[in-house]
């Protein structure tokens, strides 16, 4: 983005070509096609008027309004480019340990500053302090100041492979953020050797770009990206996540507006990726149509969970392990650990604990406390006149109740009490219900065709079963026995009526044949 805030220049591939558009009338203001790929460039003026290209044929390439303004090349291939303002220098750094100075003022290459590692990844420029600091392969960061041209200090940041793939410097030049191969971002207080903070993106893969974003309520925030997730966090409080962004597509860059919550990112893809974020601030003046947009989506807000998956942190993956699956799809990175679907993490415990002992002794307390709610006294109350069968179901959903309730505690335990209302068994104390089970236009007919359809799935039980289930919870009176008999033998002459009719009806077939 220019300093202005009015152009964004984006570079890309097949064929190498820059667009640059004019925000302001949302549109591309022009294109130009290069003889090479960009590996960086960087925008010298206040607009697009002055750009610098470093190609992958070791050549920097002017630009002005008009088109392409001059060439020149570099002693070797340059890998990253910065552009320090307090001496108008454009320094490129690449697979060798000079630091090569091209002066805008002079139009002259000066003497190359010289680092102490032999191969040198990423350069940033410090805005406040003028300060350049360079990562290298082996590891560290070393900082120079442009006017002695001498390393002024130098940190041992990392031993992943690759080295540090990212450098920059906080606006108020107090810190630095570097970030290795491996996914970890180190702040350092230029004071001191030791990183005040480390940050972890929990998925292997290398820091792409590091930018400080101060949002609307004045707090300055880091967003670091890596080839697949640009994350927000906050440097001040131990590292605390803000968002996280995953756009489906590798990512190579990040682009961000101070006091805004919009985002945009280079992708592996012919298209930008643009995301808002209104707790960062509001949208640009130029895009402003975006807060209605998202008001329009907070009003169909849902949410989703992971209901098949199980939260596990580093060191459980480490114990059960799978940690070698970082980094692959069978893990979902998230906060500070990861999401594992529930049938793996099944497996992975059982192999890792075949005998989980702590387990074993919570079911024999449960087994126990179980056989001696069994050896109790209690006491059955009588059976309601109107649908016994559903207060008995009831009183079966009391009783689980009440065993999860008492589940894992003392016999003794105050809160494992006998007189706490549970589900179902209340409903026939309570005077609201009364006439459902005293009423006879209350009742529930389970055999008519209005109950099957609502309830498809509801059991069907047998006279034997049903006596069963009253016998269970309530104490039958003598009619009410005489009820269950006087339906057994309705069915059996039933069942007899039908025989003998199909016998007659047979008899009928023979006689006409």
């Amino acid at each position: 983005m220019s300093a202005d805030g009015q152009f964004l220049v984006v570079t890309g591939l097949h064929p190498p070509q820059v667009k640059v558009y004019d925000l302001s009338q949302l549109s591309m203001k022009f294109e130009r096609h290069l003889d090479a790929e960009v590996v960086d460039f960087a925008i010298l003026g206040e607009d697009y008027s002055k750009l610098a290209f470093l190609c992958a044929d070791r050549s920097i390439n002017f630009h002005a309004k008009f088109g392409k303004y001059y060439s020149t090349r570099t002693p070797r291939q340059g890998r990253d480019m910065a552009y320090a303002r307090h001496t108008g220098d454009l320094v490129v750094v690449g697979g060798a340990h000079e630091m090569y100075r091209l002066n805008l003022e002079r139009g002259r290459f000066l003497t190359p500053m010289e680092a102490r590692s032999g191969s040198l990844n990423v350069i940033g420029s410090c805005p406040t302090t003028g300060l350049l600091a360079v990562g290298s392969e082996d590891g560290t960061v070393e900082c120079f100041d442009p006017r002695t041209r001498a390393a002024i200090g130098e940190l041992n940041v990392t031993r992943a492979n690759g080295g540090v793939t990212a450098v920059r410097f906080d606006p108020n030049g107090m810190s630095v953020a570097a970030g290795d191969g491996e996914g970890l971002i180190r702040v350092y207080d230029l004071r001191s050797s030791r990183p005040v903070l480390t940050k972890d993106h929990y998925n292997g893969f290398p820091i792409k770009d590091l930018k400080y974003h101060t949002g609307v309520d004045e707090k300055r925030r880091v967003i670091s990206a890596d080839t697949r997730v640009v994350k927000i966090w906050d440097p001040s409080a131990d590292g605390k996540p803000f968002a996280a962004i995953e756009p489906g597509s590798e990512i190579n860059d990040v682009c961000v507006w101070d006091r805004t919550g919009l985002m945009i990112t280079a992708l592996e893809h012919k298209t930008l990726g643009c995301y808002f974020t209104p707790a960062l601030g509001p949208a640009p003046p130029w895009c402003s149509f975006l807060e209605n947009l998202t008001e329009e989506m907070e009003e169909e807000r849902t949410t989703s969970t992971f209901d098949d998956y199980r939260f596990c942190t580093r060191e459980e993956l480490a114990r059960l392990g799978l940690d070698a699956l970082v980094g692959t799809k069978m893990l979902r990175a998230y906060m500070h650990g990861f999401f594992v679907d529930n049938r793996l993490y099944g497996k992975a415990k059982a192999i890792a604990e075949p005998f989980d002992y702590e387990q074993y002794k919570r079911d024999k307390v449960e087994e126990k406390l179980a056989a001696e709610r069994a050896g109790r006294i209690t006491t059955k109350k009588r059976a309601p006149k109107v649908n016994a069968a559903l207060a008995a179901r009831l009183e079966t959903g009391g009783d689980a109740s009440e065993k999860r309730k008492g589940r894992g505690r003392r016999r003794d335990d105050p809160m494992d009490s006998d007189d706490d209302d549970v589900p179902g068994g209340g409903l026939l104390e309570d005077d609201r219900f009364a006439a459902m089970f005293k009423d006879a236009r209350f009742e529930v007919d389970e055999q008519s065709e209005a109950y099957k359809t609502l309830h498809p799935n509801a059991p069907k039980l047998s006279k034997s079963e049903r006596r069963e289930l009253l016998e269970e919870h309530f104490d039958l009176d003598e009619d009410e026995d005489e009820d269950v008999d006087d339906d057994e033998r309705q069915n059996a002459a039933d069942a007899s009526a039908r025989a003998a009719a199909a016998e007659v009806s047979s008899e009928e077939d023979e006689e006409e044949e």
